[in-house]
């Protein structure tokens, strides 16, 4: 064998051992390990598709939707795609806490599974935020935020037994 008809046979095989990992990637079950992103509106357009598969559903809570069960640490709210009157909205439900900066309007991403029922269940809540600072304008704005922060202590230590 030449020096030549050898350097051809690896290249032919190294080609072949590429295209036997794409073809594995491209027809493999690699789909069952992704993790989607989805606003409300997405998901829904998804129908069935969406029941099942591990999704991100993003999107801000609905003003007057949350409903905190302490007892049974349940809680229920809508994520909607935005405020705009009949925009697209899914009920979400968890056995998580909510964090402390979760309210009405607020920005927020749900790890969970999606089911026939038309509820999402999470089983991760993360909040969004602005990492921005912006200190008070006035002093009534001072007074508003520490009555505000001793509410919210005053929350958390009646949750904690």
């Amino acid at each position: 064998m030449t020096q030549q008809t050898r350097n051809r046979l690896i290249a032919v095989v190294a080609l072949l051992v590429a295209g036997g990992g794409l073809a594995l990637v491209a027809f493999g079950n690699i789909g069952e390990n992704l993790v989607y992103y989805w606003r409300p509106s997405e998901m829904l357009a998804q129908g069935s598709k969406a029941y099942g598969p591990i999704i991100r559903l993003g999107g801000q809570v609905q003003p007057g939707s949350i409903q905190w069960d302490e007892q049974h640490t349940t809680l229920h709210f809508r994520v909607m795609d935005d405020e705009k009157p009949g925009a697209p909205q899914v009920l979400v439900r968890t056995n998580e806490v909510p964090p402390q900066m979760f309210r009405e309007r607020i920005g927020v991403v749900v790890e969970g599974t999606f089911d026939a029922s038309q509820t999402f269940q999470g089983s991760r809540l993360m909040v969004n935020h602005s990492n921005e600072y912006r200190a008070p304008k006035t002093d009534d704005d001072v007074k508003k935020m520490f009555e505000e922060m001793q509410k919210q202590e005053a929350t958390t230590a009646a949750r904690t037994p």
